[in-house]
């Protein structure tokens, strides 16, 4: 098979922020507790957290963690997570019927986002709580001291200011699984006044408003937009969340899947620009894809946990190679995006549906997902450029005629490097592709690095971590996709 890909540096789509590899720290299953945090683990800190597993966040490049949830966030009392941790109450946990210790809290969690080179990104509580709530969270972590829970911080041990810079007002507030689930004016009015608020404490805090919890929702769209209506002149982004699987098993159709992404993240800019010349705005809505990933494979084991039990293993999903591909994949239509979707979450980090795995008190190691990120962390850098291709199509059942090829080239001024992802989405053939990449001059190939496997079910484990990991091809006249294939293609100009 034969495939071409075009691209010009003269026709930029947008400039991709770092913040677009962010991912999402939840207090749910093994995440926090046996995931970054395990004081009796033989590679524990003097805080508690686990240098292993940081060391592989660091390789991952995480620049921002979204905290602490998730539907967690929506029945949190972020006092609880402050102050001496023998003090600190043992609560029921309702969105994921555990019991929260929490001996990690904001204290902690901002502690370990340094030491990972991350900023933190809080969720505030419109659940069960509100203005009043957010408000004095935000003087705890951002105000320098004099007033009450600045000086609470203080005397817990923390002079300096967190600074923590992005805020999430609630989450998925339209869901009826939610704690504190509203409409969309309920959730709209009460947005807009904590938003108001939070912004006349600290003006350069940077707010995100709740999206439509998935496309699929039967009030999505109207939600946006209602919400918009209240908020557009308060907040900075509007969130969008979505998960992938294949329950049925067609792999042709699964690896067609960013189709949907790319309709969803389409569709929400299209209402955030209808509510824009409403109010006659000169500002653009920019979009946070704050929880994306595949998520599946753990759904009947879910179902059979204790409950109220301390960080039960939920969540645990086993990755494929064939859900590397998949990853691969919406990553490209991130990028595709990067005009509009300016911060993004691989939803989760550790354990719950995550890049890395660990044991407790044992190994950890990286899922097949984990090769992907690490690759469009490390090389999605400088412009995304529209990207064109020529190939061949195949049904891919709701998500119509998909091609073959699935691509984006981005350009780096300060490297003087052209990177193109690529996913040969074929299951049997090679793809012998040409890259025409103009503007630039005469382009030297640096590398070819490729993940492939033979068999799409292969996972890695703690016993054989290995059996999916990428390797370098030889530069040669010719590029050749291997079937199935996730490729990192890099240039030099």
């Amino acid at each position: 098979m034969k495939a071409k890909l075009f691209a010009d540096r003269h026709f930029p789509i947008g400039e991709v922020d770092r913040r677009l590899f962010g991912s999402f720290l939840e207090h749910l299953g093994r995440a926090v507790y046996g995931g970054i945090y395990e004081p009796e683990h033989p590679t524990a800190d003097e805080m508690g957290f686990r240098r292993d597993v940081l060391e592989m966040v660091k390789k991952l490049g995480v620049p921002v963690v979204r905290y602490p949830g998730g539907n967690f966030v929506s029945g949190y009392c972020w006092e609880d997570g402050t102050g001496p941790k023998e003090q600190r109450p043992r609560r029921m946990e309702l969105a994921w019927s555990a019991v929260e210790t929490n001996q990690v809290g904001i204290d902690e969690f901002q502690q370990w986002a340094k030491l990972a080179g991350a900023d933190v990104m809080m969720a505030v509580n419109l659940g069960t709580r509100g203005v009043e709530e957010a408000k004095n969270l935000l003087e705890y972590c951002n105000f320098p001291g004099g007033t009450r829970y600045s000086e609470q911080r203080r005397a817990n041990g923390f002079p300096e200011p967190f600074g923590i810079k992005y805020w999430c007002l609630g989450n998925e507030m339209d869901g009826p699984w939610q704690i504190g689930h509203k409409t969309a004016q309920e959730y709209a009015r009460l947005a807009a006044e904590t938003g108001r608020v939070m912004k006349m404490m600290d003006p350069s805090v940077e707010l995100v408003a709740c999206g439509s919890s998935n496309s699929g929702m039967p009030t999505f769209v109207d939600w946006e937009e209602t919400v918009l209506n209240e908020t557009y002149d308060i907040v900075d982004y509007i969130s969008l969340h979505s998960y992938y699987g294949n329950p049925e098993g067609d792999s042709r159709k699964f690896l067609a899947c960013s189709r949907d992404m790319d309709k969803f993240i389409t569709t929400v800019a299209a209402v955030c620009d209808v509510v824009k010349q409403r109010k006659r705005s000169d500002k653009t809505m920019m979009l946070s894809f704050d929880e994306w990933n595949v998520w599946f494979h753990s759904a009947e084991q879910d179902k059979k946990l204790e409950k109220w039990t301390v960080a039960p293993p939920q969540l645990e999903d086993v990755y494929s190679f064939e859900d590397a591909l998949v990853v691969g994949c919406l990553l490209i239509t991130l990028l595709r995006h990067a005009d509009r979707v300016k911060m993004a979450c691989l939803a989760q980090l550790v354990n719950v549906i995550a890049p890395i795995m660990t044991e407790n008190g044992g190994r950890c190691w990286a899922q097949t997902i984990f090769y992907p990120f690490m690759d469009a962390s490390r090389y999605g850098r400088g412009v995304s450029l529209h990207t064109a291709v020529e190939c061949e199509t195949y049904d891919a059942g709701q998500y119509g005629k998909t091609p073959y090829l699935e691509a984006i080239a981005l350009a780096d001024e300060e490297s003087r490097s052209v990177t193109v992802f690529a996913v040969n989405r074929s299951l049997e053939e090679e793809m012998e592709l040409s890259v025409s990449v103009t503007g630039f001059g005469a382009l030297r190939m640096l590398g070819h690095t490729v993940l492939h496997c033979d068999d799409l079910k292969a996972v890695n484990t703690a016993d054989s971590p290995d059996t999916v990991q990428p390797r370098e091809l030889p530069v040669g006249d010719t590029v050749v996709l291997p079937p199935q294939s996730w490729n990192v293609l890099r240039f030099a100009y």
